[in-house]
């Protein structure tokens, strides 16, 4: 059975708190696990969560801060330990491989796995066009450089039983209409319409700009920082950052069915406030302040 659903890690910013880890985020996408930003602790809550190794057959860096990458040595030495039998391929900027290197190769240990670097430069590009869907990076707005990554997975069809029905088209012939797109002169358009394939992005340490607004149009499911809350929004320019207002705003204007609000900065309490400040900033879709070890489902198809 198919599972989509986004599993949290770890939600803390700069610095991990008595309830928050730093970040670590998985996305499951039916057979295969992407794993985004592993900060320290990341091992021990995918224990936590019930990730294991073997789950993983992607990992994405948006950037070398360590509260986003410094958990990357333990995972891929636990990679290599469990000898996943499936290769394992890591995305992360291009500016910084040396950073990379140093965490892949920081101890001593047995390398068993086929770990592919696969890094990401300019503007972005498309990272992997598989059957199951399309990974995409783009540019983002911070001290360091940063990316965002977002998935797509391809349009289908849904086939409609009036229209089918109206044409006398029952049993094996649909199967048959799927495959070969005409029968006895009726085409798929005839009997069927387009069903978009669902959309995630993630979009971590940032400002606004072009970047976050191109991955999150049109998203089923966004996850996107919001490290300050809006009375601070000169500190998140200054820092490279984004209020929860602006987050919720930039998912507004994108037509986003789900918003996940993460990597919150140590300096607030209430978790509440990030909520109500989405909401006042004029997004009206579900909704989710992330908690560590929260799971989120991908929403339905429309």
């Amino acid at each position: 059975m198919s599972v989509r659903e986004f599993v949290v890690l770890g939600t803390a910013s700069q610095v991990p708190t008595r309830h928050r880890n730093h970040n670590g985020y998985l996305l499951r996408w039916d057979a295969e696990g992407i794993l985004f930003d592993p900060g320290e602790g990341t091992q021990r809550q995918m224990l936590r969560a019930g990730v294991a190794a073997h789950d993983l057959n992607r990992i994405c860096v948006t950037h070398f801060h360590g509260d986003h990458s410094l958990g990357l040595a333990g995972v891929i030495q636990r990679i290599n330990l469990d000898r996943v039998p499936h290769p394992v391929t890591a995305h992360y900027p291009a500016s910084g491989q040396r950073f990379f290197d140093r965490l892949r190769y920081s101890t001593a240990y047995r390398e068993t796995v086929d770990i592919a670097e696969e890094p990401v430069s300019g503007e972005g590009a498309v990272l992997a066009d598989t059957p199951a869907y399309r990974l995409e990076a783009r540019l983002l707005s911070h001290p360091v450089e940063s990316y965002g990554y977002r998935l797509v997975e391809r349009d289908g069809r849904r086939m409609l039983p009036e229209a089918l029905a109206e044409h006398g088209i029952a049993g094996p012939d649909v199967g048959r209409l799927q495959r070969d797109g005409e029968l006895r002169g009726i085409t798929l358009d005839d009997v069927s319409e387009v069903r978009r394939g669902q959309r995630f992005a993630f979009v971590m340490d940032t400002r606004m700009c072009a970047g976050v607004s191109e991955l999150a149009e049109g998203c089923d499911l966004l996850v996107i920082e919001s490290t300050f809350l809006d009375e601070d929004e000169r500190l998140a320019v200054d820092h490279g950052h984004l209020t929860a207002g602006q987050a919720a705003r930039a998912a507004a204007d994108a037509g986003v069915r789900h918003l996940v609000l993460t990597h919150f900065s140590q300096r607030y309490s209430d978790p509440g406030e990030f909520e109500r400040q989405a909401r006042a900033a004029g997004y009206e879709g579900e909704l989710t302040v992330a908690r560590d070890l929260d799971r989120v489902p991908v929403p339905k198809r429309r």
